[in-house]
């Protein structure tokens, strides 16, 4: 890749890839793959997060109806219908006389130094050779307890991953409204956004919202993306032409999430936003003074209060006595040990280590 060229990442959520019996939308497909065929004569490298693939393997077997939940099950639907996806991506590249590459990535590849290093230089590699990534999830493999949740959260944590400009949300609605328009006529377009905050997320659906698709997920990537310090659009599918106006900066359609100024370390970025938390601690004023002045470890003696059922290195949310978020981290002690310090423990000992926490002031994040 020239110094030169720019990069996007675009999501496709399933409600767009897919029609209403479940299978690629070829039509759209071949649209979207006209436009970033332009943009790459413009100068810009183009990643697609795709979803679809466990409504395109439901459909593909013939069963129809509402999706399963059994995890087994999505999983061979998955890479049943991962592979229809991929095939309907191709043709319509192969229309515009472009490549693409399928990458399928897991929580270990940004979680892992040397993996992010190695998922890298494949996304390097295939953008050098003009090739379009279609990346999704591993779901065929992936734990439940270890999996991104959905593609809006993964294609933020790709966008960082590849240095993107912008990471565009495509969607089956305008951008993020200021009700649901199937119950408020009045609902209307937020056009840019600041600051995340709680009346935003109950906007959205709801802060911490877990799963695949709806707004609150696409919030939170574009949350990640600002941490990140990548503009970030939630804009309609349906829009022809929507790439190439997003990536030349056009503010004629969408939601525009504003970047922060500072960039979050891949490693941090993931224990701030990636890890459901297992649990919390509460901490007194000191000890929060200290962590936002300072950003230091969390000492034991600082700790007020335990809850969750957490083990070493699993994720906490660290609370002030209102119960607004400070910080979040990796644990050093389980919340059997943690407990102790309920009944009394003094100790100095290293609760959550600077270099395993994140400080997220409650004016600047509420949730994570």
């Amino acid at each position: 890749m020239s110094a030169e060229r720019s990069r996007l990442v675009v999501k496709i959520g399933s409600s767009s890839v897919t029609g209403a019996d479940g299978t690629p939308d070829a039509t759209l497909l071949g649209r979207l793959a006209a436009e970033v065929a332009t943009l790459y004569a413009d100068g810009f490298d183009v990643v697609v997060v795709s979803s679809g693939a466990v409504a395109a393997g439901w459909a593909a077997i013939g069963k129809g109806g509402a999706r399963p939940d059994d995890l087994a099950l999505l999983q061979a639907v998955s890479a049943i219908g991962q592979h229809s996806l991929m095939s309907v991506w191709a043709a319509a590249f192969d229309d515009v006389s472009m490549m693409v590459g399928q990458v399928l990535l897991a929580p270990h590849d940004f979680a892992d130094r040397s993996q992010y290093l190695h998922a890298r230089q494949t996304f390097e590699q295939l953008l050098g050779l003009g090739v379009v990534p279609i990346v999704n999830e591993n779901d065929a493999v992936a734990d439940d307890e270890i999996r991104f949740g959905d593609n809006d959260r993964l294609a933020a944590l790709v966008a960082h991953l590849v240095k993107a400009e912008r990471l565009v949300l495509l969607t089956d609605a305008p951008g993020l409204l200021t009700a649901d328009p199937r119950l408020d006529a009045e609902a209307s377009l937020i056009e840019e956004v600041s600051e995340i905050d709680r009346s935003l997320e109950a906007v959205a659906g709801g802060p911490g919202a877990v799963g695949s698709g709806g707004m609150a997920s696409k919030l939170a990537a574009g949350r990640i993306a600002a941490w990140s310090g990548i503009e970030a659009v939630i804009a309609s599918a349906e829009e022809p032409g929507i790439l190439r106006g997003i990536a030349q900066g056009a503010r004629t359609a969408g939601t525009w999430f504003k970047p922060r100024d500072t960039r979050l370390s891949a490693r941090k970025l993931w224990i701030a936003f990636a890890l459901a938390p297992k649990g919390h601690l509460i901490i007194d004023n000191g000890a929060k003074a200290a962590l936002l002045r300072d950003g230091p470890s969390l000492l034991a003696h600082g700790v007020l209060e335990v809850s969750g059922a957490f083990e070493v290195n699993d994720a906490v949310e660290i609370l002030d006595g209102h119960g607004a978020l400070v910080a979040k981290g990796l644990v050093r002690r389980s919340a059997a040990s943690a407990r102790s310090i309920e009944q009394g423990e003094s100790s100095g000992n290293v609760v959550v280590h600077r270099d395993d926490m994140v400080v997220l002031s409650a004016t600047q994040l509420d949730a994570s």
